[in-house]
């Protein structure tokens, strides 16, 4: 299970780090009783971060999220490109694991970061308008073409709301949740119908 945290300006309001730092941990000490590994990535920025590759020390994990840093840019293209790559890896080490990625963000992309292709190749940094969008866009295409299972948590709040992250989830090729929806019971079960009957989670 590999979180994926927007840590950018625009999800650092206290209140709202407060609900997605209890929502992830619940989430982790789900993990922990089905005994299965978990990692976490974080995005904010100019670039993303393995903030815990994966393991399974729940405690380590909730260590790494209680101090969390936010502010900054929203490279949510890096976000993405960095968990597909910490995947990569796992897959390389134990095959028969099957991964469920958690993007908890607003989805909101206002900057490239340092991301980069799949195949190394540079996207270069965000020049303005619809870039860092179409970047995420690409990003989260590489998990829908692997068939990654994947939930996207929509933190996006006021009266005006874009929908982001919903249309994230479905470039993902995943399901989304709003944060009001976020509990420990509803979330904990989401993702159990997510995992179905697959394999054990990464």
């Amino acid at each position: 299970m590999l979180f994926v945290v927007d840590a950018s300006g625009s999800m650092a309001a206290r209140q709202r780090m407060s609900a997605v730092k209890g929502a992830v941990l619940s989430l982790l000490l789900d993990a922990y009783q089905r005994r299965d590994k978990v990692g976490l990535v974080t995005f904010r920025g100019a670039a993303a971060d393995v903030a815990l590759p994966p393991t399974s020390s729940v405690d380590a994990a909730a260590a790494r999220l209680e101090s969390l840093p936010t502010g900054g840019r929203t490279p949510l293209a890096a976000g993405l490109l960095k968990a597909h790559e910490v995947l990569r890896v796992e897959r390389l080490r134990d095959p028969a694991r099957r991964a469920l990625v958690v993007v908890v963000t607003d989805g909101r992309a206002t900057g490239a970061g340092a991301a980069r292709s799949a195949s190394g190749r540079s996207d270069g940094p965000a020049t303005g308008g619809t870039e860092p969008v179409a970047l995420a866009g690409r990003a989260a295409r590489l998990f829908a073409a692997e068939g990654v299972a994947s939930v996207v948590v929509d933190c996006e709040s006021g009266p005006v709301r874009l929908g982001l992250a919903g249309r994230l989830a479905g470039e993902l090729g995943g399901t989304a949740v709003t944060l009001e929806e976020l509990r420990s019971d509803s979330i904990a079960g989401l993702v159990r119908d997510v995992q179905g009957t697959s394999r054990r989670a990464a």
